[in-house]
Formats: structure tokens, C-alpha cells, sequence
């Protein structure tokens, strides 16, 4: 069986967060899955998709920290400006993190890991609702 959707989360503000539980609450199909893989496609070039601690609200912070440390605003070598400051740093946060995931669906339910949680690393300081698209495909019950 295949299945597809589009999940549109609301703005979020710049940073990395913790949506697992939006996307899940928003892909009640799953529990038709006995087997299968669910894969996700942020469809915006300036914000990405990760996969990480889901426990320790720190590591989300941490991790702004360190892409705005590696991808910082107003570096003097960047050509694509006219979008603003922290445009063309998202656009190498998106490229570096990656706008999909491929998961894991065993017996009706995302097979995370313990401490996994899917991430938003939303890159802009206003970017707005985002949209997702989910493909499920597997076998059912």
C-alpha cells in the first residue's frame, strides 16, 4: 500500500524543534502499517529535516548554536544576499542537515530509537509555515 500527504506545520521562530509528535498525530495511518517506511520532504530550501536527541531541550539550543557559528550572517563572500541576512546561511544549514528522512514503520508506529525525535531546523528568522511531504508505503496488518 502507498499513501501520501502533505502536513503543513506553522511558522515556527529560527532554531531546531522537536515535531515528532506533529507529524505522527497528522499520519494516523500508520497504524495500518505492519511493516513499511515512511519518508519525509520539507519542500523549502532554507530549512531542513534531522533526526536527533529528543529528551534534552539543550541539544536543540546547542545546535542553533553551532550552524549559526558554521554558517554565520553576513560573511563577506556571499553573493546571494537580496533575501536578506539569513538567507543564504539557511540555504547551507538546509544542504549540510538535508531536507528528508527515511523511517522506519514497525507494527503501526515509527521504529525510533529511545532518544530520537525528528527535528525542524527552521533556518530563517521568518520562514514562515513550512510543508512536508509523507509517503508511506509498506505492508498492512
Amino acid at each position: 500500500m502507498w499513501q501520501q500527504q502533505l502536513i503543513t506545520l506553522p511558522q515556527y521562530q529560527r532554531g531546531f524543534h522537536l515535531i515528532t509528535d506533529a507529524i505522527v498525530q497528522r499520519l494516523p495511518q500508520l497504524a495500518y502499517f505492519d511493516v513499511g517506511l515512511c519518508h519525509l520532504l520539507i519542500q523549502h530550501t532554507s530549512a531542513s529535516l534531522s533526526l536527533n536527541e529528543n529528551a534534552d531541550p539543550t541539544v536543540r539550543a546547542d545546535m542553533e548554536a553551532h550552524f549559526h557559528r558554521l554558517a554565520p550572517e553576513n560573511a563577506p563572500y556571499y553573493q546571494h544576499t537580496y533575501e536578506g541576512a539569513d538567507d543564504m546561511p539557511a540555504h547551507i544549514k538546509s544542504a549540510l542537515l538535508g531536507t528528508s528522512l527515511t523511517l522506519p514503520i514497525q507494527r503501526g508506529r515509527l521504529a525510533l530509537g529511545t532518544w530520537q525525535g525528528i527535528y525542524l531546523g527552521e533556518h530563517r528568522n521568518h520562514g514562515g509555515e513550512r510543508n512536508i511531504i509523507a509517503t508511506l508505503q509498506g505492508q498492512e496488518f
